[in-house]
């Protein structure tokens, strides 16, 4: 049965809990500050819109590959050493990049530091994944998944518009922050107390870890593999694969979308406003998703979810303000942690604990595959077209997940339920 580590009790391991919480919280914060104005930094550099979105994509592309392979080791004795050496980098990667933009740095410059600092925010991630279930039981994932919603929420609320105002003062700042945030994020990780390793010797292959150094090329295929697998002989997760690909891609379109409509002409003061309102209600939403679990259950959550969330995209064709489109991404915000807290807790509940970080990691990257594309497309179809054609996209792809989810949820999760149920452990 998967769940905390018995080595610590369960005071130390709520303790730890909480300051997993806290150090998502910090970290979202300083990448909401600096990930607003990066976009605003090239175009104030004077680079185009089209620009600021390829290399966005680039960006995200960076990640694609690098998570599955971090989540090795990861899984493999090595999250500790993983979460507080790429925290460590990201720090000096972006504290670096705060003090070329004291002067004007010149692209390849910004956009090396900016790449360093995704790959290390990658293999952080990646590592991560695997700690909440080392800190949670089975039926407290729910409550523990909550509680990084609300993190996420709380930087989204605060993020942006700490961003903007910071970058009006001076463009270094944001980064400075972001530089902070990963420092804290290392103290942090460092700090905890509970076992958030799984057992060096409990690896996938029967030589276990006498044999590491020496495992054929071969069996590190199959151990990066292992995640692919995983995902695709579960219902449950190719369900959440679904979802976090679609929706990840379509969220992704519509915040450049808006930062493109409002970023240049508010110098990211709009931009950073929407972005805070949509966190407010974020916040909201991630306060009453672990309630509603209970009240609802998890499938009808988030069908119910799923099918509201075309009605604010869609109000999207018809406003063209920084109020409009406030109101509407409030609108998706509220909804979004519902349906992120059923997918993460249930996902975190189907894998088994030697595989946490690589199965995350291949739901991560083919997330990150679909998002990064968003960017460019977004700036290709505002420039090409007008404002409202990536609106009307954004509502069709809603729409169409709405289907899916309403023909494939019912069944899947059910099925999911009721194999956690006969193992016990939660493994589907």
């Amino acid at each position: 049965m998967h769940g905390p580590s018995p080595r610590t009790g369960p005071p130390a391991r709520a303790r730890d809990l909480r300051i997993l919480w806290w150090v998502n919280a910090v970290d979202g914060l300083g990448s909401q500050a600096s990930g607003l104005v990066l976009p605003l930094l090239l175009l104030e550099l004077g680079h185009s819109p089209g620009t600021a979105g390829s290399l966005a994509s680039a960006a995200a592309l960076s990640g694609v590959v690098l998570g599955p392979l971090v989540a090795v080791p990861a899984d493999r004795g090595r999250r500790r050493l993983l979460m507080t050496g790429s925290a460590a980098l990201a720090a000096l990667c972006t504290g670096v990049l705060a003090l070329t933009c004291l002067g004007r740095p010149a692209l390849w410059v910004v956009m090396g530091l900016a790449l360093a600092e995704r790959l290390c925010a990658v293999a952080y991630e990646a590592a991560s994944r695997g700690a909440l279930v080392h800190l949670a039981a089975t039926d407290e994932l729910p409550r523990a998944a909550a509680g990084l919603q609300v993190g996420d929420q709380i930087s989204l609320v605060v993020g942006p518009m700490l961003g903007g105002v910071l970058f009006q003062l001076s463009r270094s700042l944001p980064f400075l922050a972001d530089a902070v945030s990963y420092a804290v994020a290392a103290l942090g990780v460092r700090s905890l107390r509970t076992p958030i390793d799984s057992p060096a010797c409990a690896q996938d292959t029967p030589a276990g870890c006498d044999t590491r150094r020496r495992e054929p090329w071969s069996a590190r295929l199959d151990a990066v593999s292992a995640g692919v697998v995983t995902v695709a002989r579960s219902p449950v997760l190719r369900l959440v694969l679904v979802w976090t690909s679609t929706a990840g891609g379509t969220l992704t379109l519509l915040f450049y979308t808006a930062l493109f409509r409002l970023g240049p002409d508010g110098r990211g003061a709009a931009a950073g406003g929407v972005l805070a309102a949509a966190g407010a209600a974020g916040l909201l939403g991630a306060l009453v998703a672990a309630p509603a679990v209970r009240r609802l259950g998890a499938t009808r959550l988030l069908t119910l979810a799923a099918w509201l969330l075309p009605v604010p995209c869609g109000s999207l064709v018809w406003t063209d303000g920084a109020v409009g489109w406030g109101v509407a991404f409030a609108g998706l915000s509220l909804l979004v942690p519902l349906i992120t807290v059923v997918l993460s807790s249930v996902a975190v509940a189907c894998t088994p604990v030697t595989l946490q970080s690589r199965t995350a990691g291949v739901l991560g990257s083919v997330s990150a595959l679909a998002a990064a594309g968003a960017p460019a497309l977004a700036a290709l179809m505002v420039t090409v077209w007008t404002l409202r054609a990536p609106v009307v996209l954004c509502t069709v792809l809603f729409a169409a997940l709405a289907v899916y989810t309403q023909v494939r949820a019912p069944g899947v999760l059910r099925a999911g339920a009721a194999s956690a149920a006969g193992t016990g452990d939660g493994h589907g």
